[in-house]
């Protein structure tokens, strides 16, 4: 009997344990390790944020994973051996034959002074609940999406809540009563993508009448009097404040000696294996550098698009078959841009010399795609 270790529940661990399961007969233990009693679908808090989803409609319980024979362990996992493939969890120690890191970006908004103070890190359920109830008591004033540092998860997904805010506005008649305005530690939205995808951004914010700063590092943010302190001097003032934390490899997997505290975990660009034979690690703690000097982007889908490959291969180890399958770096994103209309952007990040991805029209029929997403990802365990 084989025992595999999945570290997060997140889309990355739930996709790797599920593809285990439908792989291995129930003789061998997949056993997955989480601090949250609950799967949050991520891409449901801009949706949660601007009022059109509900809390419990975008969350799940994860002691449904029994049904799968899936054992469930609710505890942060505290230490972590490659060597032995071991991990420390509730004080209770695991060893496994083989363990998949899929723990995702710690959030780290105290890494910026005085941010922590600000409730709006849409990030969270906490933060997008803290933002929809302001929506709805401001008729009036200046709202700041703030990109804070580089690198960060989606990174469509501050662009597409300035246009979701802008949609709520333009419904409640108050357009003309708000500026809206994206600040952005980064050069150009969705860069990797490419100058078309990353202008194509850029004109649907300008449509719209959003405003888009790129290269703007926040230094000090003054929550009571709603000030922002940029590098260079600048200043801005707020009435609401909706942003994105720092993010940062979390520190389990800094102590294990996988990833550097200023960086994240490298890994073999195809079967996400790490430096240790048996453990990989998938998702957002991953560096995979790109020919263009920059890294693949952290975004859901090749969090689970590499689960699926890296579950393939352990069964394929267990089973003593030929493992020839390979995470290829193809991926696609939907944008959101509010009044039920969305883009969509698919392509190749591992082409060479420059990653080959198009940006579709936008529409309904994008809209409707993700939604029906959603529910087909909320109804796959539960």
């Amino acid at each position: 009997m084989a025992r595999i270790l999945v570290l997060g529940a997140g889309v990355g661990g739930l996709s790797a344990a599920l593809r285990l399961r439908s792989q291995l007969p129930d003789s061998h233990e997949i056993v997955v390790f989480d601090q949250s009693p609950v799967h949050v679908f991520w891409p449901s808090l801009l949706w949660l944020m601007t009022g059109t989803r509900r809390n419990e409609q975008i969350q799940r319980s994860l002691d449904a994973l029994g049904k799968r024979n899936i054992a469930f362990v609710n505890t942060p996992v505290t230490e972590l051996n490659p060597v032995d493939k071991s991990i420390v969890a509730g004080g209770t120690l695991w060893t496994g034959d083989a363990v998949i890191v899929a723990l995702g970006a710690t959030l780290d908004p105290s890494s910026v002074s005085g941010l922590s103070n600000e409730p709006g890190n849409f990030y969270t359920v906490q933060g997008a609940l803290a933002i929809w109830q302001q929506l709805q008591t401001l008729e009036r004033g200046r709202i700041v999406v703030l990109i804070t540092r580089v690198p960060f998860k989606c990174p469509a997904a501050p662009y597409e809540a300035a246009m979701l805010i802008d949609g709520y506005f333009r419904k409640r008649g108050l357009r003309n009563r708000v500026t809206i305005e994206v600040w952005a530690a980064e050069p150009a939205p969705m860069g990797v993508a490419g100058p078309n995808v990353s202008q194509a951004v850029i004109d649907a914010l300008k449509e719209r009448g959003i405003a888009y700063y790129p290269n703007q590092i926040v230094q000090r943010v003054d929550a009571a009097e709603h000030r922002l302190e940029f590098s260079g001097g600048t200043v801005v003032t707020y009435d609401l404040l909706a942003y994105v934390p720092p993010h940062r490899v979390p520190s389990v997997v800094t102590s294990a000696g996988l990833a550097p505290a200023d960086g994240w975990v490298t890994v073999d660009r195809h079967t996400l294996e790490t430096a240790f034979p048996n453990v990989f690690a998938i998702g957002d703690i991953t560096a995979i550098p790109l020919p263009i000097g920059k890294p693949l982007p952290k975004a859901g889908v090749f969090a689970e698009r590499q689960a699926k490959v890296v579950a393939d291969i352990i069964a394929n180890r267990i089973n003593n078959r030929s493992a020839n399958t390979a995470f290829d770096g193809v991926g696609e994103c939907f944008i959101e841009m509010g009044r039920g209309i969305a883009g969509f952007a698919r392509g190749n990040f591992y082409a060479e010399p420059t990653p080959k991805v198009k940006a579709y029209r936008p529409g309904l029929h994008w809209h409707i795609a993700k939604v029906a997403f959603e529910r087909r990802w909320l109804k796959q365990l539960w």
